[in-house]
């Protein structure tokens, strides 16, 4: 089949795809008027589609590892009353991973380099310890297994690394979450452009309808939605080798995605990756990015704060961004947050030495328990998340999980702006993407990885691909300062 009959096809495929989507629509709710709406949201998730797979540079290992870590947050959402589910995933990601990683301990050398490592796996490490230290078996056996798949990810980023010899995965991965973020409008495809939204049936989900979660059969946090996709936005709109519709599409998509998530969090982490990359064309740091004072160079720096605009106006944003989501009397624009970190720092004050130093030890993901969480006072009191990443390491970790991640983040920003050995800079997208996360540590666990760690695992391998890939020629001015 030739190149213009394959598109041929897969634009044939992608309207028959959207035209169900429009006829499911119509007999769930025998209107043409939704029908219409289903068949346009089922058109852009297959544009969405068609944009991922054109990318140049897409790796299979890539798209696996990137495609495994967005199924198993998204499930997180989907099958939350369905764990087995998600532990069937993870158990996939052990075994493809295992033999992507080998040889394991050649590979176990490069971690302690890595500040990724230190952000994501030690205070799993500290957080066995600390379970094992009050004999609470069953949690020390399930951070075992979450520990072991986490840190067989990492593995598997350095050794293909070494041996893909130059072979950058992070477009695979970028691929992974367009696919993902297509995924969730297609299923989604019959509410995506309503006021009201389909939910998963989760307590935290009733008071958000306003907000896209995707659809029947595939949910996901819209904060995370958002994450990802300013994450994909970031690798592929900073990266002057993408073609220019390709940057065009993703900052579109963005518009989209940021607007019908109503997350701050994500436009916080958007915002300050359009700010820093201003700063580098401005100081001229990254020999991938655009120079001003060419047209194209301006066009690329304006393009996101265009898109930053069309959330704030035309997509709500001025609504969302300093409104308390739960409550309309407490003012409490963290939505709840703060009460979750006091709760953390109380268990901690009447915790045992144990763990003290290494973390909560009663749950496996060192869920938080309050009082004040939305349900009955009488029980049952909800799991809820840290939602900040420093918090997060504290509270599964310790002073030594903390610890580690100050440490993994002072690495990881390092490693982000500093010169290679041959004098060449970091890629553009990977400073742009570590430096813009830092703000969104204060409301979410993204840099701490998990089960939902999609964007924590793109840095890591931005980060082990500026680490590890073949030195370059020398520039000429490999002498100069590494950071100026």
């Amino acid at each position: 089949m030739t190149l213009t009959k394959g598109r041929a096809a897969g634009a044939v495929a992608a309207i028959v795809i959207a035209l169900l989507a429009g006829v499911l629509e119509y007999t769930r709710t025998d209107s043409l008027g939704q029908s219409a709406e289903a068949f346009a949201a089922g058109l852009i998730a297959m544009a969405v589609v068609g944009l991922a797979l054109s990318l140049p540079g897409i790796t299979l290992q890539g798209l696996v590892l990137g495609g495994l870590f967005v199924l198993a947050g998204m499930l997180t959402w989907t099958a939350t009353k369905r764990p087995g589910i998600i532990w069937a995933v993870l158990a996939v990601e052990v075994v493809v991973f295992a033999v992507w990683a080998w040889p394991w301990l050649r590979s176990a050398r490069s971690l302690p380099r890595l500040g990724a490592a230190w952000l994501g796996l030690a205070y799993w490490v500290f957080g066995v310890a600390g379970a094992v230290f009050v004999a609470h078996w069953k949690v020390a056996g399930q951070r075992v297994a979450y520990a072991g798949v986490f840190t067989l990810a990492v593995l598997a980023v350095i050794a293909l690394n070494h041996k893909r010899r130059g072979k950058d995965l992070s477009v695979g991965m970028a691929a992974a979450i367009l696919l993902g973020i297509a995924a969730l409008l297609l299923v989604g495809a019959g509410s995506l452009f309503d006021s009201v939204h389909a939910i998963p049936d989760n307590a935290s989900a009733k008071v958000m309808t306003n907000r896209f979660w995707g659809g029947p059969g595939l949910f996901y946090h819209p904060n995370s939605l958002a994450g990802l996709m300013a994450v994909a936005g970031i690798r592929i709109g900073f990266d002057k080798a993408m073609a220019w519709w390709q940057r065009l599409g993703v900052g579109a998509l963005a518009a989209l995605v940021l607007s019908i998530s109503d997350s701050r969090t994500g436009f916080v982490f958007a915002a300050a990756g359009a700010l820093v990359h201003l700063a580098l064309v401005l100081l001229r740091r990254g020999d991938d990015l655009d120079r001003l004072p060419s047209r194209s160079a301006w066009l690329s720096v304006a393009t996101p704060f265009v898109v930053l605009a069309i959330v704030v106006t035309l997509g709500g944003g001025y609504q969302f961004l300093l409104r308390d989501r739960f409550s309309d009397d407490q003012n409490d624009v963290t939505s709840g947050r703060t009460d979750t970190w006091r709760q953390v720092w109380v268990d901690w004050k009447h915790a045992g030495l144990a763990e003290k130093a290494f973390g909560d030890a009663r749950t496996s993901r060192a869920v938080v328990w309050r009082v004040d969480d939305g349900n009955p006072i009488e029980g049952p009191r909800r799991d809820l998340n840290t939602d900040n990443a420093a918090v997060g390491a504290f509270r599964r970790g310790g002073v030594f999980g903390a610890g580690a991640f100050l440490l993994g983040l002072g690495l990881l920003l390092w490693h982000a702006v500093r010169r290679r050995p041959d004098g060449s800079l970091p890629p553009a997208w990977f400073t742009i993407g570590a430096v813009a996360a830092v703000p969104t540590i204060a409301t979410e666990d993204w840099l701490i990885g998990g089960t939902n760690g999609a964007i924590w695992l793109l840095l890591a391998a931005g980060e082990a691909w500026t680490l590890l890939r073949p030195a370059e020629k020398p520039s000429v001015d490999v002498l100069e300062p590494a950071i100026s």
